[in-house]
Formats: C-alpha cells, structure tokens, sequence
C-alpha cells in the first residue's frame, strides 16, 4: 500500500512509523518512496540504534515521542517509562534526527486541543523541530500553533472523521500566515 501510494502520489512526502526494527526496514520503506521513517520505541529501547540509522540514513529518520505527562510510553503506549520526553529528544539534538513526532497521549483522540505549552517546551529544550500531535481538533489549534518556536508541523485524525477541522481550510490558513 505504501508503495502504491508513493508512486501514485510521488511529489508527497510520506512519514511511515510502527515497528521500525532494522536497519533494512528502514532501507525498505525509503527504497518505497518514503521520505521519512519513524522511530519510536526502539528509540528508547536503543539509542544507539536512531544515531547509527541517522548515519546511514541522513536526512530521513525521524524519532516519535508519546508521552504520559511528560514521561516516554512505549510499545504502543502500553509502558510508561521512566524516561522523560524532553530528556529523550534532547539525547538526539545532535544525532542527525531531522525531527520529533511529539504525541500527548492523554490528549490524543479526546478532542480537546494539543499540549502547546509541552510541545513547544520539548523544542525548545530539544533544539529541534517538533511535529505535535494529540489533541489538534480544530482551526484553533492550527492558528495556536502556527508561529509557535521549533514547531514544523501538526498531526490530526479524529477531527478530519468528526469534521471539527477541515484540512483545505487549515492549509490556506497557513498559506496565509506564511505570506
């Protein structure tokens, strides 16, 4: 499917994450057409593991951060770890890694609005661009985090399904404020 996708639609950049374990996966997906993968339990798991891919695979590794109050889940967000988010992002600051998916899972799906505060602090502490996610439901949350420092970008779902946020009016917003 993915395949298909990025030959159909080769001008889009496509972020693939979920079970990035090897070094051949990854190879894979961008072999695929991906432009970046994701790496997120294994990146806690071993660290190691995101410097050696980020060498290898300059430009096209991101890391995927869910956090529980500000702490690392794990594992499809079964594990709580005891690792802080910032902590976490900071370990990859000079790492190679292009950016962070940060997800707030207490918000994610619950249609209430995303962490600004948490998410731009894990940029600005990180140094590094940060993607949020959990929580965008709305326009509100795009003009809120449009300007924010360190954020690149936004992740939304349930309020594309629930129609609280309409994607060709959040793009021409954004259009807009670029100007």
């Amino acid at each position: 499917m993915v395949e298909a996708i990025a030959k159909a639609q080769p001008e889009l950049p496509i972020q693939i994450g979920g079970g990035i374990r090897s070094l051949e996966t990854i190879e894979h997906y961008l072999d695929a057409g991906v432009s970046f993968v994701i790496i997120g339990t294994k990146a806690v798991q071993n660290p190691e593991f995101v410097e050696e891919a980020c060498k290898k695979f300059a430009g096209h590794i991101i890391v995927g951060i869910d956090a529980m109050n500000g702490m690392v889940a794990t594992d499809g967000w079964a594990n709580v770890t005891d690792v802080k988010a910032r902590d976490l992002a900071k370990r990859f600051a000079d790492a190679g890694v292009s950016s962070i998916v940060y997800t707030d899972i207490a918000r994610d799906g619950m249609m209430q609005g995303v962490n600004i505060e948490q998410t731009v602090n894990l940029a600005t502490y990180s140094g590094l661009p940060v993607i949020a996610s959990g929580g965008v439901t709305n326009l509100d949350d795009v003009r809120n985090l449009k300007g924010q420092p360190g954020i690149l970008g936004a992740i939304t779902g349930r309020a594309i399904y629930e129609g609280t946020l309409n994607l060709r009016e959040a793009q021409l917003l954004l259009d807009e404020q670029s100007l």
